[in-house]
């Protein structure tokens, strides 16, 4: 009888330490949320600097921005006077057919206008001529909005 109960013993201790030492089954999420975290904060910091394009000073003013949910074409006009359509620079009597090419809800697509505020006027608005001449009729000036502090 003794002998009985040692071997039953003995089997039901190695079948306690196979189990302590069996892999786990879980998976551990804490280097996933960590790896998660860094990324979202390295995306928010990242994300404002995307959306610039050519560095201009917009003027200031209180007007609400205006909704949109698909982005707009954009002309800017820096302070020497030359002028971009995105980021690439263009001559002004080559605009209207790079635009026309570009668009793709033909002259009911928008264009936004972006002037340096230190930028001729006449400048600005020759540019915006040769958009309302060519047929575009959706045409917005981008400013800053105003902080109160002037």
């Amino acid at each position: 009888m003794g002998a009985t109960l040692g071997t039953t013993g003995s089997s039901s201790r190695r079948r306690r330490r196979a189990s302590v030492h069996a892999p786990m089954s879980e998976i551990n999420v804490t280097p996933f949320v960590d790896v998660m975290l860094v990324l979202l904060i390295m995306f928010m910091v990242a994300a404002p600097l995307l959306t610039v394009g050519v560095p201009i000073e917009l003027p200031e003013t209180k007007a609400n921005p205006l909704q949109g949910d698909n982005e707009p074409l954009t002309v800017t006009v820096q302070s020497d006077g030359k002028v971009y359509l995105q980021e690439t620079e263009i001559e002004l009597d080559t605009l209207v057919p790079k635009l026309q090419a570009i668009a793709k809800n033909g002259f009911d697509e928008r264009i936004f206008v972006r002037g340096d505020k230190t930028v001729d006027y006449g400048r600005v608005m020759r540019v915006m001529g040769v958009l309302n001449k060519a047929g575009f009729k959706r045409i917005g000036l981008v400013t800053a909005p105003d902080d109160g502090t002037k």
